[in-house]
C-alpha cells in the first residue's frame, strides 16, 4: 500500500535523499575539486569556501591553460611605502 506521498528520491524507490546544488557545494568543501572557466583554464585544488554568488577560495591551487600546467608564482607582497602629505 502507498502512503499516497511522492517519492523524492529520484531514484524509483532508491529510499536515497534529492541533493540540491547547494548540498553537493556543501559536500564538497574541503575536497579536491576542478573549476574550469569559460575562458579554458582550469584550477585544481581544493576547496576552502564559496558563497551563493558561487565566489571560491582555493588552496594549494595550479592553473592549467590547455592542459599545461602555468607556473605564476608571486614574488612577492609588501605594503606601499608612499605616504600622504598635506601639501605643506
Amino acid at each position: 500500500m502507498s502512503t499516497g506521498g511522492a517519492d523524492k528520491s529520484g531514484s524509483g524507490g532508491g529510499g536515497g535523499a534529492v541533493k540540491t546544488p547547494s548540498d553537493f557545494l556543501k559536500s564538497i568543501r574541503g575536497r579536491p575539486v576542478v573549476v574550469k572557466l569559460n575562458s579554458g583554464v582550469d584550477y585544481r585544488g581544493i576547496l576552502a569556501c564559496l558563497d551563493g554568488y558561487m565566489n571560491i577560495a582555493m588552496e594549494q591551487t595550479e592553473e592549467y591553460v590547455n592542459g599545461q600546467l602555468k607556473n605564476k608564482y608571486v614574488l612577492y607582497i609588501s605594503t606601499s611605502k608612499r605616504t600622504l602629505t598635506d601639501g605643506a
